[in-house]
């Protein structure tokens, strides 16, 4: 995050910023609270905004030319963004920290984590999806379905009926093991428990502000633990590889799948970074967002005890009690119209960042090369004309509506659609089928429930429940949400 003085100069409408700290304050404002910011500029400035009037602000783009940033929401934009491969620019998980890559021997690890798709683009983008694809091709997926199923039970039999807990931390804990079990392998047993906590510790530093802030290599500050931890993990992790590499067989888990992928022209693969780079995008973005989209698809379940009753009366007729095959889940369309409402109302993925390769407009603006340009899903997903009433948790508007993936894109759309998705998918209803049909999860207004984030949207104190055998008494828990939470879905007293 820093302020940029480029000769380019952005025409783009925005707030006027103060003098000498103007900037900063703006930048700060949107770190804070991304979706509240965007929310006013949009209203005041329309659907595509500055984050500051003549640009000069820098969040996410490593390039050393940043001539500021700019925010739009609506189909159209998100077509114009996400359909013109050549033109917008995608860059590593860990944005501008990535510039320092080649700053120190400790910054050499910001060379590949986070990259993965992420960090390539045009044709180079192409051939790594293209050597991905096998990995998440459908009969693989589903293959996870078991794993999943196991992982699920073991968390959920464990949970402590009638004392309040934090849901979001459990189903981090449940969808991280998850992401374990089927990205590493099972045979790694500790190891790969080390390696997932590296992980996750590195993903809560990236989204602090101060690692934003403070981007400095020195002992007591953030940015220094964090690429000590980085240093750790490289280390595991190209252990692993290599003992992978020597196996030369592919265990079922995607690490393997990798290692074995060879171009079909150039019979090449995937470099030991490159490798590392695809396993850190795949893990923090596999098992974060389907978290969230968990906690979120509760906390509304909670706060809507109707259509609580009417999927767990379908989960009920259809699976018996057992969990959920892979053809059981073909069965159960008010499941996926649930979690497809929950993803639109509170998309556990909010903005979709990119950076302009070239000199480009963007509607009606013209918008200099390097300028970096947040799409809001959240907001294109709150749009009235397209989804009427559009703050009411509604899963029976997908019964007749098919919108276009540029008027609904949860996983983005486009070229750079997020290639996990199909298993995101499987994994969101397997867990949600097995936790609603053996529990019931009351709420417990013990704290705010306020959005946090840019990468991924979570509620910033967590999601207080109960847990109750499941009773059907959905309408214990009903009311008392405090939060802005309230500004973005409609909820009872």
């Amino acid at each position: 995050m820093q302020i940029t003085l480029n000769k380019a100069k952005l025409t783009v409408p925005g707030p006027q910023p103060l003098p000498i700290f103007g900037r900063t304050a703006l930048l700060v404002r949107f770190v804070k609270d991304s979706i509240g910011l965007s929310r006013h500029l949009f209203q005041t400035y329309g659907s595509v905004v500055s984050l500051a009037a003549g640009g000069g602000t820098n969040l996410y783009s490593p390039q050393p030319n940043c001539p500021g940033t700019v925010f739009a929401y609506g189909a159209e934009n998100v077509r114009e963004v996400t359909t013109q491969h050549e033109v917008y620019y995608k860059f590593p998980l860990t944005g501008g920290l990535y510039r320092q890559r080649n700053d120190s021997t400790r910054t050499e690890t910001l060379k590949h984590f986070g990259v993965g798709l992420f960090g390539v683009n045009s044709n180079t983008h192409r051939q790594h999806r293209q050597l991905l694809m096998p990995a998440f091709h459908k009969q693989r997926i589903e293959s996870y379905r078991d794993d999943i199923v196991a992982i699920t039970q073991s968390v959920i039999e464990k949970l402590p009926i009638n004392q309040p807990l934090n849901i979001a931390e459990v189903m981090r804990l449940l969808t991280l093991r998850v992401a374990t079990k089927t990205l590493f392998g099972a045979d790694i047993g500790e190891e790969g428990s080390n390696s997932a906590t590296l992980l996750q510790k590195i993903g809560t530093l990236l989204g602090s502000p101060a690692i934003a802030i403070l981007p400095f290599d020195l002992p007591g500050l953030p940015f220094h633990r964090l690429l000590t931890l980085m240093a750790q993990l490289d280390e595991e992790m190209r252990t692993l590889i290599r003992r992978k590499q020597a196996n030369a067989t592919d265990g079922g888990d995607v690490l393997s799948m990798l290692i074995q992928a060879r171009d079909a022209e150039s019979g090449l693969g995937l470099t030991e970074d490159e490798l590392l780079g695809h396993v850190s995008v795949i893990f923090a973005a596999g098992h974060e967002t389907s978290a969230n989209a968990l906690t979120w698809t509760l906390f509304l379940l909670s706060q809507h005890p109707d259509i609580a009753a009417d999927l767990l009366d379908e989960l009920e007729t259809v699976l018996q009690g057992q969990p959920p095959t892979v053809e059981n889940l073909q069965q159960l369309p008010l499941l996926e119209r649930v979690i497809k409402e929950s993803m639109r109302v509170l998309p556990p993925v909010p903005w979709n960042a990119r950076v302009t390769s070239q000199p480009t407009a963007l509607g009606g603006y013209d918008l200099p090369q390097g300028t970096e340009v947040f799409v809001s899903i959240y907001h294109t997903h709150h749009l009235p004309e397209v989804y009427p009433n559009p703050e009411k948790f509604d899963p029976q508007r997908w019964e007749k509506y098919e919108p276009t993936m540029f008027e609904y894109n949860p996983f983005s759309a486009g070229s750079r659609i997020c290639i996990g998705a199909p298993f995101a998918m499987m994994e969101i209803k397997i867990v949600l089928a097995m936790l609603l049909m053996q529990y019931r999860l009351q709420y417990l207004p013990q704290q705010n429930i306020d959005r946090q984030g840019i990468i991924v949207m979570v509620p910033k104190y967590g999601m207080p429940m109960l847990v109750h055998h499941q009773d059907r008494q959905f309408a214990q828990g009903l009311g008392g949400v405090r939060g802005n939470v309230r500004e973005m879905v409609e909820l009872p007293e």
